[in-house]
């Protein structure tokens, strides 16, 4: 039987890194992400390596739209077992500073864009009445808040409580929900927010990464691939008896 895995933001970065690798383990791929050329684009590698996977876009923030995908997707391809809520937004600024509208934004991506794929996740997996994995993205600056991060630290922080939150409800059905927390990733997002910190603190864009890179104790940036060995893990049997919990993917920037 065909194992379905929906990953959202999953035209670029740790979402493109997430899809490739839930693919070696034998996965249809649905991909989905705001952006339908780059989507496109990793559906059509994946399927070049004999892999059943078809893009899909969509506006994660947009309820209807999170249903609709988690209903075509298994229309297409079959049974879910894993829904990834990847898809996620950042903006850098002061606390005094920030945009009305880009807090608002971020807020609805990533904190409601989670919330409405666990509920579209569950419903499915509750439908078919055989358990499944749900995995959320936080990152390290929703276990300690970074400085010019406030809304985005704060989305992070509530999707950790959101995880554990639908973990003690959703055991019930079988279902774990888990989170992975990422440090310094290098993919287009990164690049944004080094770009922004730079300008604000009035440095150079190499200096500002250089300023971070001090703070891993492994000495190296993270790559996609190292949070999707985590992310494949979770969805594994492997990892059947965790739930609630999220995962720090940071070299060892912070230790809690």
């Amino acid at each position: 039987m065909t194992k379905l895995a929906i990953i959202t933001g999953a035209g670029q970065g740790i979402g493109e890194g997430i899809a490739y690798r839930l693919a070696q383990d034998g996965y249809a791929i649905a991909v989905a992400d705001i952006n339908p050329v780059t989507a496109e684009q990793v559906a059509e590698n994946l399927r070049e390596k004999s892999v059943s996977a078809k893009a899909y876009q969509l506006d994660v923030a947009n309820r209807d739209e999170v249903f609709n995908l988690v209903k075509q997707a298994v229309s297409d391809l079959g049974d879910l077992n894993v829904f990834v809520n990847n898809a996620g937004v950042a903006f850098i600024d002061s606390i005094v500073d920030s945009d009305p509208a880009a807090i608002e934004r971020l807020l609805d991506v990533n904190l409601k864009g989670t919330y409405w794929g666990i509920q579209a996740a569950a419903r499915q997996f509750q439908k078919q009445d055989q358990g499944g994995r749900i995995i959320n993205a936080a990152s390290l600056a929703g276990v300690e808040a970074s400085a010019l991060q406030s809304a985005y630290s704060a989305s992070k922080f509530a999707i950790r409580g959101l995880t554990q939150s639908a973990a003690k409800e959703l055991a019930v059905d079988q279902i774990t929900v888990n989170a992975y927390d990422p440090g310094v990733v290098r993919t287009p997002l990164r690049d944004a927010i080094d770009q922004r910190t730079a300008e604000i603190n009035h440095i150079s864009v190499p200096t500002q990464k250089t300023h971070v890179l001090a703070e891993i104790a492994l000495g190296r940036e993270g790559k996609p691939a190292d949070v999707a060995e985590v992310v494949a893990w979770l969805a594994s049997p492997a990892a059947g008896y965790i739930t609630g919990q999220s995962i720090l993917v940071d070299g060892g920037m912070r230790f809690h």
